[in-house]
Parts: C-alpha cells; sequence; structure tokens
C-alpha cells in the first residue's frame, strides 16, 4: 500500500473526504536502508481513523477544528494494530566490535494517535504531535543488542534533525485567511451549545477552542503502562575472577518518553 501525499492545495472539501476515509489494512511492511543502518516494520491488522479532539470516534465535523482567523486547520488522527514487529540493525561499524546482532522488538495491541495543525492556504503541515502507545512490554535484550539500538537511534536522530533545520529555513509565505464553510461554522457552533448567534460571538467561541487543542510545537511521546526490561550479557569475559555473564532486570510502571521541537514556533 503506497500513499502519497501532496500538500500544494487550499484546505478544502477533496482534503475533507480523504480525512474522513476509514482504512483497514491486513498487512503492511515498511523496510529503511540507509548507511548507517537498515530496520523493517510489519504491522498486522491496522485501522486508521478520525477521530475528535478527546480521541474518541464521532461525527467526522468534529474531528477538525478550523479557526479562519488564524488561517489554520487541527485535524485528529488514530492508528491501531494488533501485532507490531521492528527489526533493526547498524550496519556502520566504527569500532573494533562488530555488531552482528538485530534489534527486534515484537508488542501486542498498540495505537498511535496523531494531532496535525496546517495551513488552510496551502495544506502545509506547522506542527504535529504523535503519541505511541503501548500495553505492557516485555523485552529482552542483549549487549550487542543495545549497542546496535544506541547506533541505529542515534542515526535517526541526526536524520530528523537535518529534517527539521531544513523545514525552519523555508521561507514561509504570508498566510492568507479563509473563512470555513457555512456547515462547518453551524456544526461548531452546536458543539459549544449555542444556536445561530452572531458570527463574532461563534467565532470567538471557535478561536478558544482551537487555543484549547493547539499543537504550539512538534513532539512525540512514547507511553508505555509496564515495561520489563532484561538486558544480558551474551560476551565472555577475558579477566579471571569475573563471571562469564549477567542479567539486569529493569521493572518500569507507566513509562513515558516525550521529544519536542520549538524550532517550529520560528517557522510560524
Amino acid at each position: 500500500m503506497l500513499v502519497c501525499l501532496v500538500c500544494c492545495s487550499e484546505y478544502g472539501f477533496a482534503e475533507k473526504v480523504v480525512e474522513g476515509m476509514f482504512i483497514i489494512v491486513s498487512s503492511i511492511t515498511i523496510k529503511i536502508h540507509s548507511k548507517a543502518f537498515h530496520a523493517s516494520f510489519e504491522l498486522w491488522q491496522l485501522q486508521g481513523y478520525s477521530v475528535n479532539p478527546n480521541w474518541q470516534q464521532s461525527d467526522l465535523r468534529l474531528t477538525r477544528i478550523t479557526d479562519p482567523r488564524r488561517g489554520e486547520v487541527l485535524t485528529f488522527k488514530e492508528i491501531t494494530w494488533q501485532t507490531l514487529r521492528i527489526e533493526a540493525d547498524a550496519t556502520d561499524n566504527g569500532d573494533q566490535d562488530p555488531v552482528t546482532t538485530p534489534l527486534r522488538l515484537i508488542t501486542n495491541q498498540g495505537r498511535i494517535q496523531i494531532a496535525l495543525k496546517r495551513r488552510t492556504k496551502d495544506c502545509n503541515v506547522i506542527a504535529s504531535k504523535l503519541m505511541f502507545l503501548l500495553d505492557d512490554l516485555l523485552w529482552v535484550l542483549t549487549d550487542s543488542q543495545l549497542k546496535a539500538m544506541m547506533k541505529y537511534a542515534e542515526s535517526l536522530s541526526e536524520a530528523m534533525e537535518k529534517s527539521a533545520q531544513q523545514r525552519k529555513s523555508l521561507a514561509p509565505e504570508p498566510v492568507q485567511i479563509t473563512p470555513p464553510a457555512p456547515s462547518a461554522q453551524q456544526s461548531w457552533a452546536q458543539a459549544f451549545g449555542g444556536s445561530q448567534g452572531s458570527s463574532n460571538s461563534s467565532s470567538s467561541r471557535l478561536s478558544q477552542y482551537f487555543e484549547k487543542f493547539d499543537v504550539k510545537e512538534s513532539s512525540y511521546h512514547l507511553l508505555i503502562s509496564r515495561l520489563d526490561l532484561h538486558i544480558c550479557d551474551d560476551s565472555q569475559s577475558r579477566e579471571p575472577g569475573l563471571p562469564q555473564a549477567s542479567v539486569l532486570l529493569w521493572q518500569l510502571s507507566v513509562c513515558e518518553c516525550s521529544s519536542a521541537f520549538r524550532m517550529q514556533q520560528n517557522y510560524l
């Protein structure tokens, strides 16, 4: 399944139709190859759909928030799956100790929650928020796999930083404010508990609602309800008197890891 998104037109009816699609994929495989690492992601029973700002399925008109004053729109998506398999390996062995054991991780049910803020003029993404949520996770790592994971994370971090700097260097055009369709204004007026009152009052309430769920900067979050991490030493010690192998056990509850990119504020 190949999805190509081109953000070059104004946010309108066609974009709303695409966003309202409910996608079901039995299996998907993603492979990444670079000079520093190669990785593969396999997903089974994948589902993607739109949700409201509270991450619940509801009327599609309530899964987006358009602010005509800002000329921006917020959309919310959720992706779920039954099984996820990740395999990554570092190919750049800069030291004398080669990394030969690939990193493997198999998880059960999980989901990703995505919030996007885009310009209505050209659908260009201004900021995004991605939350990766997993249930109980048991992970057994050897020291060579841990080394491969560190090199993989380092290469991925460098690629993300270069991408953020490239987007920051792009000079944005002046924002052209486009008023939303009347049907969208009526839907939000009903959601706020009002009727067809004055347009200024409705627009003010809409701006406040937009501000409540606004994505100020791009951020990435990993939330695991429980993590059992076992790190095993698979190397043979050459020093006399030292044990041949050891195991380090970690158990964490409600583990959360977050990362934010504040340079997006300069892009507005």
